[in-house]
């Protein structure tokens, strides 16, 4: 089978809602992280054969064959096709595990995948509440699904407290997970850490260049201070994911396309691997979603050299960790999704490019990435720096 490689990868610096990306319509942030990709990149956008778009909330602003208004909006050619996906919050990770196939399977050459989401303009869930405001059916969980499972509230948040409660965690364990993603975030972003992943985008006051989301002050005292979601429960706004508004795109090519545009190669894919699992506990399927990747990998988890697992909520990778048995000083090195936020369907990008950047900078061989996500599934990509 072919290989395909990573070429460049690009993001936005993420937006707190409300914050310095308002004025950002999401299909001009699509836009804008796609000129970077091929201007960073030096080839040609007509080249293309194809653009996945990773995208959460389908509605408003993000509707409307969302992923091809993003190639409209930027300086693509007309030419150049594009399609939207929604694997929840695992949707540009699947992005870019989809570009991967595409080149390995021969049938392209030139696959842009990328995720964009504005949660400020389009927020979490509207497509479910217009659809219920509207009096308009049953919601997405059908009769059938509710007899399978014995309810219709399939809740992150819910899942969250049963992983936390299941590997032993309590709140103190979480809200120092989260002060250490803060500090991490904080020195990476100080060091100059993303500046060659960033591309500013101009907003009101300047040109945006560091994630909103980043607490230079934050102490274990102020997160604890935060409200719990549910007095019974562990998890809180400030042990969980920060909403947040942002774009990621990574350029995924053939080797024939390496030599044909004369392109260099930051990453090879390894491996690509998603699961599925109970959609009740659903944020746990990280876990056996890893040992497959690694088993069908032919690795072990010390041969790899840098992860990113997505902060959803803190005891997302907490139990990662423990199931894994992964070094704890290899996990989300610059922070996670505490700190620098989680825009969705955007965020499968976002740690790809973190992580393919950060093994260059490095010096580092091998990274994996994976990511709970709605409904039980875990996408896992392993790739090598070359």
């Amino acid at each position: 089978m072919a290989d395909a490689y990573i070429v460049e990868t690009v993001r936005t610096a993420g937006g707190r809602r409300g914050g310095a990306l308002r004025d950002w319509h999401p299909a001009n942030l699509g836009a804008e992280v796609l000129n970077a990709l091929v201007e960073r990149s030096g080839i040609e956008g007509g080249v293309i054969d194809d653009v996945i778009v990773g995208c959460v909330t389908q509605a408003g602003e993000q509707s409307f064959a969302f992923g091809r208004n993003c190639v409209l909006a930027s300086k693509l050619p007309q030419s150049v096709p594009a399609v939207t996906i929604d694997r929840q919050c695992g949707s540009s990770q699947q992005a870019v595990q989809f570009a991967a196939q595409a080149v390995m399977s021969g049938t392209q050459d030139v696959v842009v995948a990328m995720g964009v989401e504005s949660m400020t303009r389009v927020p979490m869930m509207s497509n479910v509440t217009l659809h219920a405001k509207a009096g308009l059916g049953e919601g997405p969980f059908s009769d059938r699904i509710a007899e399978r499972y014995g309810t219709k509230n399939f809740s992150q948040f819910i899942g969250a407290e049963m992983v936390a409660q299941k590997h032993g965690f309590n709140r103190e364990e979480l809200d120092s997970f989260a002060l250490e993603s803060h500090r991490r975030a904080t020195a990476a972003s100080n060091a100059g850490a993303f500046d060659a992943e960033i591309v500013p985008l101009a907003v009101e006051g300047g040109m945006h260049t560091r994630d909103e989301g980043i607490r230079d002050d934050a102490t274990l005292e102020s997160i604890s201070n935060v409200k719990l979601l549910d007095p019974n429960g562990m998890i809180s706004a400030a042990n969980a994911s920060q909403i947040c508004d942002g774009a990621a795109a990574v350029l995924v090519v053939s080797e024939a396309a390496l030599k044909k545009y004369n392109l260099t190669a930051k990453a090879r894919v390894v491996n690509l691997t998603v699961t599925a699992g109970d959609p009740m506990i659903m944020l746990e399927e990280p876990l056996p979603a890893t040992d497959r990747a690694l088993e069908r990998a032919g690795m072990k988890i010390d041969d790899i050299d840098l992860f990113e697992v997505n902060e959803a909520f803190a005891p997302i990778p907490m139990a990662w960790l423990k199931h894994t048995g992964a070094d704890p000083e290899k996990l989300n090195v610059n922070g996670g999704a505490i700190a620098l936020g989680h825009p969705l369907g955007a965020s499968g990008a976002r740690l790809m490019t973190t992580l393919v950047h950060s093994l260059n900078a490095q010096g580092k061989k091998y990274g994996l990435q994976t990511m709970c996500e709605g409904g039980g599934i875990a996408n896992v990509t392993i790739i090598e720096a070359v």
